[in-house]
């Protein structure tokens, strides 16, 4: 394609277009036909010169131009109520849903290997020598020592929020830094894992197990849930830039990035809830079984939360992917 003789040929409807855009509403009935005409053509104009005879300065400027265009066309949307009733009774249960074939194999191998680290731990003197001095492990095992005491060491308010912004940071890394091959978010459940191991061990070895399993339940099984779904979202938008599957890689990613970023949203109000938990339910003086009680509830609650209301809005073709209308327009290529 001589792109010279195809820019002399259609400039004077890309002007014609801009002059339209540029009157915004004040256009008569037939302007406005006139505008989306001039819009599909133009669309079409800029697929042809971005798969022919790609130049950046051409391209640039009719990209802008179809963007403003569409923009007119379609009219810009508002978000509102709806949308937040829609993104928490639909699109995350749904996303959490359709991720669930990574994230339950996660929890269950992330909390094996915390198991496995909490015996190893337990049964080997020397593993306990190399993590502190017989007498820190004391102080950090003894009734009324730092396992026991952490929890209540500052108000519950403010504590509540410390939690929940360490373990937002926590997930979002998992979830931005996902597409990175998954590579930072095993590095994450490492950590995580570990720590969980080193109180099992420690607290095991003291005789003291079911006291630490009080003190982490009420709020670990919501906020380990969280973390594993975010690791398993994270993992899957890793394995896309691997294997994005039909789509182009582009494409693969766009949709999960935006499923991800959506899932960030989702499970920072989850982690508000297991802060909430771990701040005022955690340090209480309720009974241990309690405690766990009300932990085990509202877990069973999120689950039923991601099978029966994300399980429906999966069936229904919902993905967690923001509206149709929101999405960036995708211009046809040549192959």
């Amino acid at each position: 394609m001589d792109l010279d003789v195809f820019v002399a040929a259609h400039r004077a409807e890309w002007d014609r277009l801009d002059v339209l855009l540029r009157r915004g509403r004040r256009l008569t009935g037939a302007e406005a036909d006139e505008l989306v005409a001039l819009y599909q053509r133009t669309s079409t104009h800029l697929s042809l010169i971005q798969s022919s005879a790609p130049d950046p300065m051409l391209t640039g400027r009719l990209t802008q131009l179809v963007a403003r265009a569409r923009a007119t066309v379609t009219g810009a949307r508002r978000a509102g109520w709806r949308d937040v009733a829609r993104f928490f009774t639909a699109g995350f249960p749904a996303a959490v849903y359709r991720s669930r074939r990574w994230w339950i194999p996660t929890a269950v191998l992330s909390t094996a290997l915390a198991a496995l680290i909490g015996w190893w731990i337990a049964a080997h003197p020397e593993v306990q020598a190399a993590i502190g001095a017989p007498e820190h492990l004391r102080e950090m095992t003894r009734p009324g020592g730092q396992y026991e005491t952490y929890y209540s060491s500052h108000p519950a308010a403010s504590f509540a929020a410390q939690v929940w912004t360490n373990n937002a940071q926590a997930v979002a890394i998992c979830l931005v830094f996902g597409a990175f091959l998954g590579i930072p978010v095993l590095w994450i459940l490492f950590e995580n894992m570990l720590n969980l191991g080193v109180g099992i061990g420690l607290m095991s070895s003291a005789g003291r197990l079911d006291i630490f399993l009080g003190l982490i339940l009420p709020h670990g099984l919501l906020e380990l849930t969280a973390v594993f779904v975010a690791a398993g979202t994270g993992l899957r938008l890793g394995w896309t830039v691997i294997e994005p599957g039909p789509r182009t890689r582009r494409e693969a990613l766009a949709e999960q990035g935006r499923s991800a970023l959506g899932m960030a949203l989702g499970l920072a109000a989850v982690l508000f809830v297991a802060g909430t938990l771990e701040g005022f339910v955690t340090p209480s003086g309720l009974p241990t079984w309690a405690r766990i009680g009300i932990g085990v509830v509202v877990e069973a609650l999120f689950l039923t939360y991601v099978y029966v209301l994300g399980g429906r809005a999966a069936r229904a073709g919902e993905v967690g992917d923001v509206e149709a209308a929101d999405q960036s327009a995708t211009l046809p290529t040549a192959a």
